[in-house]
């Protein structure tokens, strides 16, 4: 089979794709069929019907999401001394001329703004 799907042509061989994806849907539907056909006898031999056997579950309510605020940014709580633009809210990672100003020994309540 594969060495004369290599003597086909291009147009051959979509042609012969198209065929083989309709007998593939053909053969999907009819084991379906098949399959609920089984199922059907599988349920009557217990007395049921199939729509018996589905389970119903309660559909879930979706609670009401209350809306989110708008996080205000935190204010400034310390500056630096050589340039006031400079600040930091003493919350996250330390600025590095924080740090460089506590090593040096400056009194962390002397940059406060």
């Amino acid at each position: 089979m594969t060495s004369e799907l290599k003597t086909m042509s291009r147009k051959e061989l979509e042609k012969l794709l198209g065929e083989v994806k309709k007998a593939l849907h053909a053969a999907q539907a009819r084991d379906r069929r098949d399959a609920l056909k089984a199922a059907e006898r599988a349920a009557a031999e217990y007395g049921f019907n199939l729509s018996d056997l589905e389970e119903k579950k309660p559909a879930k309510e979706k609670k009401a999401k209350a809306p989110k605020k708008a996080v205000k940014p935190s204010k400034p709580k310390y500056a630096d001394p050589a340039d006031p633009t400079r600040t930091w809210t003493g919350k996250g990672r330390q600025p590095n001329w924080f740090r460089e100003a506590v090593q040096k020994g400056v009194d962390i309540s002397s940059l406060e703004i």
